[in-house]
């Protein structure tokens, strides 16, 4: 029996001996930083903030998370990107984690848009507030508008959320309109927010007139060139320019009577 606890006792000796020295290594090689840094990161950071892997201090503030005063060091350096109309908004808002959120993987979109957010950031900001210029005012910043807008987008649009229809669509998206303002400023009246495109539309028959409703003319229609080179093309040479129907097919615009699809310019 004494054997057996002298052997025993020896075994243990070697086997704590030889984890003391793993232990010594493994503190010889010990990185604080790095090896916390490892042990909480949620994720891999996007492509554009690879550089900031190791350096978890630069967005993050001990206890508090994510500080939004960091993203602004990076991001509002720079006046001709913050007078650009998709970015003008920001500076009311002051948030920026809620809308891109990171460590969701190397080839993460960090301007992923979520309409939803939006609203819940402007129902955060104060009634009072009020924008500087026309321009800024990129969403429907209180009570009353958000109400407004989701009155007149809730009974015309059941593809938007409760959520979606109180957003002020135009403010943000005057710049893409293709319909230059002809079907006024209520995009939510007709689009969804994942998609511009109507899946339910149909167009006009061919045998309609009515195009200029919805269609504008090109600048060249309205120059010496639409009698120059358009009409003459067409084969229609007493065609007014709002008559799209004498010399386009509804197919495409580049599409020609009695011609098919061309381009001259």
């Amino acid at each position: 029996m004494k054997r057996f606890l002298i052997i025993l006792v020896i075994l243990a000796a070697g086997i704590l001996l030889g984890t003391q020295a793993e232990i010594k290594q493994q503190i010889a090689s010990f990185s604080f930083t790095n090896s916390w840094q490892s042990l909480s990161s949620p994720g891999d950071l996007s492509q554009a903030h690879q550089f900031l892997e190791n350096d978890c201090e630069s967005c993050h503030t001990p206890v508090s998370g994510v500080d939004d005063k960091q993203c602004i060091l990076c991001h509002a350096n720079d006046k001709t990107v913050l007078i650009r109309q998709p970015t003008a908004f920001h500076a009311d808002i002051q948030e920026c984690s809620t809308c891109h959120q990171e460590h969701q993987g190397l080839n993460s979109n960090l301007t992923k848009m979520n309409h939803a957010l939006l609203v819940t950031l402007a129902k955060t900001l104060p009634d009072k507030l009020s924008r500087p210029n026309a321009s800024d005012r990129l969403l429907a910043n209180t009570a009353k508008e958000l109400s407004q807008h989701a009155a007149i987008h809730s009974k015309t649009n059941p593809l938007l959320s409760n959520d979606e229809s109180m957003l002020n669509c135009a403010t943000c998206h005057a710049n893409d309109d293709r319909h230059f303002k002809l079907f006024g400023k209520e995009c939510g009246a007709c689009h969804a927010t994942q998609q511009w495109s109507l899946a339910d539309y149909r167009h006009p028959p061919s045998r309609s007139t009515d195009c200029s409703q919805c269609h504008q003319a090109p600048p060249s229609h309205y120059k010496p060139h639409y009698k120059m080179m358009s009409q003459k093309i067409a084969g229609k040479p007493n065609a007014s320019v709002d008559q799209c129907y004498q010399c386009h097919q509804s197919t495409s615009w580049n599409d020609i009577q009695q011609l098919g699809l061309y381009k001259h310019h």
